[in-house]
């Protein structure tokens, strides 16, 4: 019987755009405890280098705006040179804001769609874009693979909840121009996918009412909780070695569908 190893953990050699908090942080450090090395893209200075300390010499931290073509391309560049290569990007870098767009205010304002969609959307497709370009320049495995890259879009892709159509747009958008790049980098041996998490206890979390959250909780099947981002990070690291999983979007989410 013809038994193949899966890919040791330690061979990865990251970057992850929002790393330095959430569920970036969490990839990030699963990575670092496997052995691994790992750039953080992250535009806060002060917690980027606070994580960068806590991962240890594995980590490097580059302060980068993911909205900026220039600053993208320098960063990818210089995680490139500095671990010897790329093999895995992770796109967790984004905002959730929520406007109705027929507000008390007035109209949501038009900058303030384009801001979302900025950040979330295009900027994905910023950091992608560069990854493939050193990604394609790697030596092959066994199978021809060269990098895989992960995308983070949401639930909100397809359940988009009231005052959500920037984000839910920005996310959708993210979903729906994986296929496209899987099958256009599928012959440099990339792989492209995209983790749709449901509602997950990062950050932004501790600043909720605790009847918010548990109201979250009991509308999630099972497991009735917010979902863990150590469990966002396995996920990564899955399809990091499941060289099968290619051009497809994962729902992480307990069953839950919003309502």
């Amino acid at each position: 019987m013809n038994m193949q190893v899966t890919k040791p953990l330690n061979t990865i050699n990251a970057v992850i755009s929002g790393g330095a908090s959430g569920l970036g942080l969490a990839t990030a450090t699963r990575i670092i405890n496997a052995g691994g090395h790992v750039t953080l893209l992250d535009i806060n200075q002060e917690q980027g280098e606070k994580s960068q300390q806590q991962l240890g010499d594995n980590a490097l931290f580059v302060q980068t705006d993911v909205c900026s073509e220039t600053a993208v391309n320098s960063a990818v560049d210089q995680a490139n040179k500095q671990f010897g290569a790329v093999n895995l990007g992770v796109n967790c870098a984004g905002i959730a804001p929520s406007s109705r767009v027929l507000g008390k205010e007035g109209l949501m304002p038009m900058e303030d769609f384009s801001r979302v969609i900025s950040i979330n959307l295009t900027s994905t497709f910023c950091v992608t874009r560069a990854l493939a370009n050193v990604m394609q320049h790697n030596t092959e495995s066994e199978d021809g693979e060269r990098g895989v890259v992960v995308n983070t879009a949401s639930i909100a892709a397809f359940d988009g909840q009231t005052g959500q159509a920037a984000y839910a747009a920005s996310k959708a958008g993210i979903v729906g121009m994986m296929l496209p790049l899987a099958r256009e980098f599928s012959r440099f041996g990339i792989r492209v996918m995209t983790i749709a998490p449901g509602v997950f206890h990062t950050p932004m979390f501790d600043t909720l009412p605790a009847k918010v959250v548990e109201m979250l909780e009991q509308s999630t099947p099972f497991p009735k909780r917010l979902g863990k981002p150590h469990e966002f990070a396995e996920m990564v690291c899955h399809i990091f070695q499941n060289t099968m999983l290619n051009g497809e979007t994962i729902r992480l989410d307990g069953a839950l569908r919003m309502s």
